[in-house]
């Protein structure tokens, strides 16, 4: 009798049984999920050559879904492929996030035009749930959750605009800017002043004002801008 032969490793397999019910989960998603909270977070800082070795020995995941991962992680703009000298972090430059920026300036200023026309209680609901959250993690000082929520903020805004392609669109943006989080939060008195310009975006919507709607969130987004500038 022959010993049977371990299945191949494939991008759909997973690194531990699942549980019936449980979502099924690639090795190429969860590598991609992992690398890109290290990038987004800093650990993999700007400009920081890669090894998909390295990167699979301490994922514990083959090296196939690593390169996927790394594939559309450049395709994200998170990581630069260097034809014969590998893969490093995409590095952050000024020029960028201003372009990031702009763009932001233009789909999110018509986003919330369209929230405060279309949304629904339950929309308005969530946002405030959400900006409670945010309050109580700006008291607490914690950092990465003030980013995630910050980051679920407007993707609440992206689909209660009622427009399918919004999501996507402000999803990517906030991908390649998502990381400045930890150099613009460095400043003790952004983590208020971005409760405070979430509350103004919140409360344009609840009285249906677009106008006042798209002021805060241009407000918002400069301050963002400006914050980032003085901390290069």
């Amino acid at each position: 009798m022959t010993a049977e032969t371990p299945p191949a490793e494939t991008e759909d397999a997973t690194p531990a049984r699942r549980r019936r019910g449980d979502p099924v989960v690639s090795l190429r998603d969860t590598a991609y999920d992992a690398i890109k909270r290290r990038i987004i977070t800093c650990d993999l800082k700007p400009g920081e050559v890669l090894s998909e070795g390295v990167l699979s020995a301490e994922l514990n995941i083959g090296r196939t879904p690593v390169h996927q991962a790394i594939d559309r992680l450049a395709a994200d703009g998170l990581i630069d492929v260097l034809p014969r000298k590998g893969i490093m972090v995409k590095p952050i430059s000024l020029n960028e996030i201003f372009d990031i920026i702009d763009v932001r300036l233009v789909n999110e200023a018509f986003c919330v035009r369209k929230v405060a026309e279309f949304a629904e209680a339950a929309d308005i609901s969530r946002l405030s749930d959400n900006l409670a959250a945010t309050w109580q993690a700006a008291k607490d000082r914690e950092i990465e959750a003030m980013m995630n929520l910050d980051r679920a903020f407007h993707a609440l805004l992206a689909t209660s605009s009622r427009n399918s392609m919004l999501p996507d669109i402000m999803g990517n943006l906030h991908d390649r800017s998502t990381r400045l989080w930890f150099i613009s939060l460095r400043s003790n008195e952004h983590h208020v002043r971005v409760c405070e310009q979430h509350a103004a975006v919140v409360e344009g919507i609840r009285k249906r004002d677009p106008d006042q709607a798209e002021k805060a969130i241009r407000e918002h987004i400069e301050a963002f801008r400006e914050n980032i500038v003085r901390q290069f």
